[in-house]
């Protein structure tokens, strides 16, 4: 068996760097073990035979709710989690075909991590019940993708023979290609489209690659977290995620690279939604939502982190609702996108959340086509309030038939607003840049998002207004800059965190989004993206990112609080629930954003 360890064990990482010694007697002591396909290798709470790693095959692993958290292949690891804590089993890992794993006794594993610094940084990695989230360097709610990918993917073009394709992958160990043509991403080729579109039809070996890659495939920016691309691969079922940014490839995951990372708490909701029957069934899921919102903000995660999370699961329920609503009605007689705008267009859903969302359709269709969508927007928008995203109180909805049109009248709908600023073409402005596309085919906004951006940024009397009116939600701050609170009312003695907190760096956000042309959405990233575009200082910009994350996390904070205390959340803190400390710091964030909203009123913004 050594003829066989060697040659894996000494090209996998971590244990290519281990002296030589050191993986000679780790190869010497290494049991190689056969399950057959169903086999259970072991179970939660049992004593674990040491480390596995998976030689031939595919294993599913479990948690102790039996949810699917991972599926394994070739190099990957198990059992870690349980030799990191007790010795114990906290998941369960089963056989999904034949496979051939390698066992390395506890002791062993013990060893090398206790001498052998590169074996213990990869191992500690994957420690998510052990290391405060806050200061975890390597978790998947907090890591970039740009660190996460392998940079450089390998390449080829559509007319490559499938023979040359399989050549290469052979040559470099990898299991999938990139397909370039004209140096944009148009597909991926994987060692699966070889099996089943190759092998099983007869296809000849001068076949070429575009005739079997999967074209088109879901990607993601450098800039998303590992916890998009476990979202984005458990709800598609995908084993490599090609990542670009500004249309150009820039790398690429595999469910090998999150293998070591697999620490995501929102990873068996999405895979509950994906799979889910109908509404029904995914209300089931979403109720589950406040509590985990609690247990996010409880461990420590960042209010960026916590909401983007929770917004990907109402991205999963609406996709997985248009598509039942599909399976209903028929499919699509024209190309569609649904979009989603206010805070789940942002990614910065919390606890309260209504929903807000519109249809763009293709031009030129016919008015029976125009039709079909009628009941198909009802069906998912219904579907949105029985999972808790209530209907929105402004009918800011695909069901209003003004927010359900072709792209031609939309570009009106923007044109006009631009060109003739009331307050109602501010505030439908306001909410319409926020759009984000969900489902359907998200080429139809591309263009008009694009178009949109730059006709607004140099309209000098639209972005004035636009800046008029991202000042109407003043900040919380009595005359001698103490914190004001509501004076009459049901939440009187309070301060609104939403209204008069997190909107008015939202409206900033937008402002800078909007001067410099960028085209993303979520605020923390547009502040970010306005202090390198040098929309505003770098001083500025850092101080309002501060206030900003000082802010929505209080937020958080105070709706974990009555979460925990069995209330029902929603965005009235009384400052009096908060320490002399924390109410000066909020004060001092306060009077941050004010000072920002001033220097915009100044047209400063750009000095900070």
């Amino acid at each position: 068996m050594t003829d066989t360890v060697r040659p894996f064990l000494s090209h996998l990482h971590p244990y290519d760097m281990l002296p030589e010694i050191a993986l000679a007697a780790a190869i010497e002591r290494a049991d190689v073990i056969e399950v057959a396909k169903g086999e259970d290798i072991y179970s939660v709470g049992d004593f674990l035979r040491g480390l596995y790693i998976v030689m031939t095959g595919q294993i599913c692993v479990r948690d102790d709710a039996g949810s699917e958290i991972s599926h394994l292949g070739r190099e990957n690891s198990f059992g870690e989690r349980g030799l990191l804590r007790d010795g114990f089993a906290v998941t369960s890992a089963r056989a999904e075909e034949d496979s051939q794993l390698i066992c390395l006794a506890p002791d062993l594993f013990h060893k090398l991590r206790a001498e052998h610094d590169p074996f213990r940084r990869f191992f500690d990695r994957t420690r998510s019940d052990e290391t405060n989230v806050t200061s975890r360097k390597f978790d998947l709610t907090s890591i970039r993708v740009e660190t996460l990918m392998a940079p450089d993917p390998a390449t080829c073009a559509p007319t490559l023979t499938i023979q040359d394709a399989a050549k290469m992958m052979r040559e470099r160990k990898i299991s999938s290609l990139c397909v370039v043509e004209h140096g944009a991403l148009v597909g991926i080729l994987t060692l699966r489209d070889l099996a089943n579109k190759a092998l099983a039809e007869g296809l000849g070996y001068e076949t070429p690659v575009g005739a079997v890659m999967t074209h088109a495939p879901r990607t993601l920016p450098p800039t998303a977290i590992g916890s998009d691309v476990l979202h984005l691969m458990m709800e598609y079922k995908l084993g490599h995620l090609p990542i670009t940014s500004a249309g150009q490839l820039v790398g690429i995951v595999t469910q090998t690279d999150l293998t070591r990372f697999q620490a995501s708490n929102t990873a068996s909701f999405v895979a509950e939604a994906g799979q889910a029957k109908s509404a029904e069934a995914l209300a089931d899921v979403t109720k589950r939502i406040p509590n985990l919102l609690m247990q996010l903000v409880a461990a420590g995660n960042r209010h960026d982190v916590v909401t983007r999370m929770i917004t990907d699961i109402a991205d999963v329920v609406t996709r997985r609702l248009l598509a039942l609503a599909e399976e209903k009605f028929g499919p699509p007689p024209a190309k569609y996108v649904w979009l989603a705008c206010g805070s789940q267009g942002r990614q910065e859903q919390t606890g309260v959340s209504d929903q807000d969302n519109c249809l763009i359709l293709e031009d030129d269709m016919s008015e029976a086509a125009l039709a079909y969508f009628e009941p198909f927007a009802h069906f998912v928008c219904d579907g949105l309030n029985a999972c808790g995203y209530v209907y929105c109180p402004g009918d800011m909805m695909a069901t209003n038939p003004r927010w359900r049109q072709p792209v031609s009248v939309w570009r009106e709908y923007f044109q006009h607003w631009i060109k003739s600023p009331s307050k109602e073409a501010q505030m439908l402005a306001s909410v319409m840049f926020d759009l984000r596309p969900i489902g359907g085919d998200a080429a139809l906004f591309e263009g008009l998002q694009g178009d949109t951006l730059e006709a607004a940024a140099a309209n000098s009397i639209f972005t004035a207004h636009m800046a008029s009116n991202a000042l109407t939600h003043a900040t919380p701050l009595g005359l001698l800059k103490g914190l004001a609170t509501i004076r009459s009312g049901e939440h009187r003695h309070t301060i609104d965190m939403k209204l008069n907190g997190v909107v008015p760096v939202v409206d900033l956000g937008r402002m800078y989004a909007l001067q410099g042309e960028l085209d993303v959405v979520n605020t923390r990233a547009r502040l970010e993206a306005a202090i390198t575009a040098e929309v505003i200082s770098k001083s500025g910009g850092q101080d309002l990112l501060d206030a900003y994350d000082l802010v929505a996390q209080s937020r958080l904070q105070h709706q974990a609080g009555q979460i925990r205390r069995g209330t029902q959340p929603d965005n009235f803190l009384p400052p009096a629930e908060l320490s002399a400390f924390e109410r000066s710091h909020l004060r001092d964030a306060f009077v941050v954003i004010k000072t920002m909203q001033s220097a915009l009123m100044q047209g400063r913004g750009v000095l900070g």
